[in-house]
């Protein structure tokens, strides 16, 4: 039986996240890695931390395939010295290679958005915006929206994101009255508070993304002026990683592997969190604004 190299490996990512769907500003792609060097184990994870990249070396993982780009921005140096430097360069000593499926990975489907939609039980999913490529003139679905198998109270569908995403050190947030009726719901895996034209207009219920941030979550809340779309900031780790076991089986599936027993290519999912949160402190859970007394 041939052996599987890098090459093959890229050709059937690229198969299943097209890099030409990326957003323009992304980096995505092969990043470290000889395409003739053979391939006998794959390790997914989130992110390319030092952390997860000791990993992959200690496993002697031929390859690792994260969804957030090592090298978004320029570097100038890989020198040890600084963290960037120093994952570069155990990448190289360990001979562990390196992908990146990221925005392509987000239009996809299955991908991200789609994954956590799934995750919610949503039906009748269609996309919650376009998102323009690195190349050519095709705009390509971003976040979905769907509905509910049946309407339920605000509060009760915190719960079930609770429920279907990994546990968070943030637990899940909230801007709505937990009362409200919800059915048709709206996803984005990871930061998604520029899309908030996009969700009112989809007619959306509920949005669900993460890293909403102060000002951009109270103007979107004035907008709708205490109505839906009601927000559900659920995190970015969470929100993505459930990605990562379809990108498994998809591969191994596309490498003609069985994904319960490969025989030729061994993958697995990190076992590293890499939520960059440790604890928090004083988190309230009232459900309404604390009263504001005026001075005596």
């Amino acid at each position: 039986m041939k052996d599987v190299v890098l090459r093959d490996v890229v050709a059937a990512l690229e198969e299943l996240y097209p890099p030409a769907t990326a957003a323009e500003w992304d980096r995505v792609g092969l990043v470290t890695g000889d395409p003739e060097q053979p391939v006998r184990r794959v390790l997914f994870a989130l992110d390319p931390t030092l952390a997860v990249i000791e990993e992959a070396a200690a496993w002697s993982a031929d390859l690792l395939v994260t969804h957030h780009p090592l090298l978004l921005r320029g570097v100038h140096a890989v020198a040890t010295t600084t963290a960037k430097g120093a994952s570069v360069t155990r990448l190289i000593v360990s001979d562990t290679a390196l992908y990146v499926a990221h925005t392509n990975a987000d239009v996809a489907d299955p991908g991200v958005s789609s994954v956590l939609a799934d995750a919610l039980g949503l039906t009748d999913q269609r996309g919650l915006t376009t998102m323009g490529p690195a190349s050519g003139t095709t705009s390509y679905a971003a976040g979905r929206v769907g509905e509910l198998p049946a309407p339920m109270s605000l509060a009760e569908f915190a719960d079930l994101v609770d429920r279907a995403l990994p546990r968070t050190v943030g637990g899940i947030r909230v801007s709505g009255p937990p009362e409200a009726t919800v059915r048709t719901v709206a996803v984005m895996g990871g930061s998604g508070d520029d899309q908030f034209a996009a969700v009112r207009a989809s007619g959306a219920d509920v949005y669900v993304t993460a890293d909403l941030r102060h000002h951009p979550v109270l103007e979107a809340r004035e907008e709708s002026r205490g109505g839906p779309p009601y927000l559900v900031d659920a995190g970015h780790w969470a929100t993505e990683s459930l990605w990562l076991a379809s990108a498994r089986e998809r591969l191994l599936v596309a490498m003609g592997e069985d994904p319960v027993a490969p025989t030729r290519v061994e993958a697995r999912i990190s076992s590293i969190r890499t939520e960059p949160w440790t604890f928090v402190v004083g988190a309230n859970a009232v459900s309404s604004p604390p009263e504001v007394r005026p001075e005596s």
